[in-house]
C-alpha cells in the first residue's frame, strides 16, 4: 500500500509551484520598492499584506522544495530591486496595479486548484486564492473610497426573456450590426482596463531599464497596447459607452534604475501571458464577427511579442528551465556511447 505521508509530486503541482515561486518572488521585489515610496497611509497597509502574503508563500515553497529534493528556483531576489531609486509610479496607479495582481492571482490559483491533488498542495493554492480574494477586496474598498475605482459600463435592464431567432446576431460586417451584448462589453472594458495598466507599467519600465534591447523591447510592448486600447475603446464609443481612464500620467520623470532588466523582462512576459489568455477568453465569449476577428487577429500579434521576448531572456541567460520530463530517447542514446 502507498505511504500517503510520501506521495510524489505530480507534474501539475510542480507546475504550479514553480510558476508561483517565480510570482512570489518578484512580488516581494515590487513591494519592498513600493513600501519604501507610499505616501498615501491608506494604501500602506494594502502593500504591506501583499508583501507578507509573498514573502509567506515563499518560505512555504522553499521548505517544500527541499523536503522534496526539489531544485528551488533562482526567482528574483534583492539584487533585483534597488528600494532607494526615486518614485516611479504614484499610490493611486499602485493601488490599481495591486487590484490587477489580485485579478490575476485569483485566476491562477483557481486554475491550479482544479488540478493539483495532494492535501498540502490544495491547501497552499486555497490560501494564495484566500490571500488574492482579500487583496481584492481591499483595494477595491479604498478605490471606492477615494473615486477612483472605474466601474464597467451601465447598460439597460432586460425588459424580458428572450431568445436569439435569426442567424443575423451572429454577423458583424455588412447590414446593420446589433448592440454589443453584455458579455461582450464586459470583455472590451476588461482587455482595455488591462492594456492602459500594462501600458503604463511599459512607460515607467522603459525609463529605467539599463539595456537597449530591452527598452527598445519595452517601448514597442507600449505602442502595442496602445493600438489594441484604441481598437477596443472604438467598440465602445460606437455604442456610446465609456472606456476605462488611461494611467501614464501616474508615471514619473524618474530615469533612475528601479527594477533589474531580468525582471522587467520577466513582469512584461507575465502580464503578455495573460493578455493572450483574456483575449482567448474574449473571443469565445463574443460571438459577433466583427468583435471575434477582432481579437483573433491581435492574438498572433501579442504571441510574436511574447515570443521576441523569450529570446531576449534565453540570450541573456535570465529564463530558468521549467520542471521537464524525462527525454528517454537521449538517455539511451546516451548508454550506446559507453
Amino acid at each position: 500500500m502507498e505511504d500517503k505521508s510520501k506521495v510524489r509530486l505530480t507534474s501539475a503541482e510542480m507546475a504550479t509551484l514553480w510558476s508561483q515561486y517565480f510570482n512570489d518572488s518578484l512580488s516581494i521585489c515590487v513591494q519592498r520598492y513600493f513600501l519604501e515610496k507610499v505616501e498615501d497611509e491608506e494604501v500602506r497597509p494594502v502593500i504591506e499584506f501583499t508583501l507578507h502574503t509573498s514573502e509567506t508563500n515563499v518560505a512555504f515553497l522553499g521548505d517544500l522544495f527541499e523536503k522534496e529534493n526539489f531544485p528551488t528556483p533562482i526567482g528574483f531576489t534583492e539584487e533585483d530591486v534597488d528600494v532607494s531609486a526615486p518614485r516611479l509610479f504614484s499610490d493611486t496607479f499602485v493601488l490599481m496595479y495591486l487590484r490587477q495582481m489580485s485579478i490575476l492571482a485569483m485566476t491562477a490559483s483557481s486554475a491550479a486548484l482544479g488540478v493539483v491533488t495532494r492535501a498540502d498542495i490544495v491547501d497552499f493554492h486555497k490560501s494564495v486564492f484566500k490571500a488574492a480574494v482579500k487583496l481584492q477586496d481591499m483595494a477595491r474598498d479604498i478605490m471606492l473610497k477615494q473615486g477612483t475605482y472605474i466601474k464597467p459600463p451601465y447598460i439597460s435592464v432586460p425588459e424580458k426573456v428572450d431568445f436569439i431567432e435569426k442567424q443575423s446576431f451572429l454577423t458583424g460586417f455588412l447590414g446593420k450590426k446589433r448592440p454589443l451584448t453584455a458579455i461582450e462589453i464586459t470583455h472590451l472594458f476588461l482587455n482595455i482596463q488591462t492594456n492602459t495598466i500594462g501600458k503604463a507599467l511599459m512607460v515607467g519600465f522603459a525609463q529605467v531599464a539599463m539595456r537597449e534591447e530591452v527598452k527598445d523591447y519595452i517601448i514597442r510592448g507600449k505602442r502595442i497596447a496602445q493600438k489594441h486600447i484604441e481598437n477596443f475603446n472604438d467598440f465602445l464609443l460606437k455604442e456610446d459607452l465609456p472606456a476605462p481612464m488611461t494611467w501614464d500620467s501616474d508615471v514619473t520623470n524618474s530615469t533612475q534604475k528601479v527594477f533589474s532588466d531580468k525582471l522587467i523582462m520577466f513582469h512584461a512576459s507575465g502580464m503578455i501571458a495573460a493578455g493572450i489568455g483574456n483575449y482567448g477568453m474574449a473571443l469565445a465569449a463574443s460571438p459577433r464577427r466583427d468583435l471575434g476577428l477582432k481579437y483573433a487577429s491581435l492574438i498572433p500579434e501579442i504571441t510574436l511579442y511574447a515570443e521576441d521576448g523569450a529570446n531576449i531572456m534565453i540570450n541573456e541567460g535570465w529564463m530558468e528551465e521549467p520542471p521537464q520530463n524525462i527525454d528517454r530517447d537521449h538517455l539511451a542514446k546516451r548508454k550506446k556511447n559507453f
